[in-house]
């Protein structure tokens, strides 16, 4: 594969856990994601550097969107729920998109150790759409990436992510809002996966979770007996096949 370019300095969008406690990790997380000024890149990678479980790696994933909330609540008076939360194995390669959620919303993706290669790439299209003068929301009806023809208007935008490894436990930490640029509300991005060949006898497991930022008191959406599943299940959603005679497919 071709490495895309990256556009942002390497150690503003990637992050160790050997460096932070998870206060400190989530502090940092959120000032490179949930940016409401185009200075920063609003997105962030986070390598594990310990050695854990898969159950360890999706508690941390929980864990730190918990931190986030604490780090929101201080700076807004509001808080982050969690609307969804799905482990799958995904080897599809996707064009830029966002996922579909709130105007303000992000996406912590867990990507499990895979032989599967893969890259990942991020778009900053908040940027493309308020250098054309135009909000998000009306840049992606009339410039939609999901169409091949209007990609190149995002070219010099796209960054590559050069700490990503596929054969690592690494969280992917993503602002996927479009609301307007009025320095007050998040300004999202896009993403998009490469997988050159997918291969149906191996995994590539992301652990995702879509987070939205809601008044004080609003409750996650996923209940406490699904996150607690979420946490601890073996099994794995398969997106692009249907193989019920795997143990762990669902």
């Amino acid at each position: 594969m071709d490495p895309v370019p990256v556009r942002w300095p390497a150690d503003s969008i990637c992050l160790s856990t050997s460096s932070y406690d998870l206060p400190s990790l989530a502090s940092t997380v959120y000032s490179r994601v949930c940016r409401v000024e185009l200075s920063a890149p609003g997105f962030c990678l986070v390598k594990i550097e310990a050695s854990v479980s898969s159950q360890e790696f999706r508690r941390l994933m929980v864990d730190l969107k918990i931190a986030m909330s604490a780090v929101h609540e201080k700076s807004t008076g509001n808080m982050l729920i969690c609307l969804s939360g799905l482990r799958a194995d995904q080897q599809n390669s996707t064009r830029l998109h966002l996922y579909g959620g709130p105007d303000e919303s992000l996406l912590i993706l867990g990507y499990e150790p895979s032989e599967v290669d893969s890259s990942i790439a991020v778009a900053d299209y908040a940027s493309s759409a308020a250098d054309l003068g135009m909000s998000p929301k009306a840049y992606m009806e009339q410039h939609n990436p999901i169409f091949q023809s209007e990609e190149e208007l995002l070219r010099p935008y796209i960054s590559g992510v050069p700490c990503f490894s596929p054969g690592a436990f690494q969280i992917l930490v993503v602002n996927n809002s479009s609301a307007p640029f009025d320095h007050v509300a998040w300004q999202g991005a896009l993403h998009q996966a490469t997988i050159p060949f997918p291969d149906e006898a191996k995994r590539r497991i992301i652990d995702s979770m879509l987070i939205a930022s809601a008044p004080p008191g609003s409750d996650d959406v996923v209940s406490p007996d699904e996150m607690r599943e979420f946490m601890s299940t073996s099994s794995v959603r398969r997106r692009t096949y249907d193989r019920p005679d795997l143990d762990d497919d669902v």
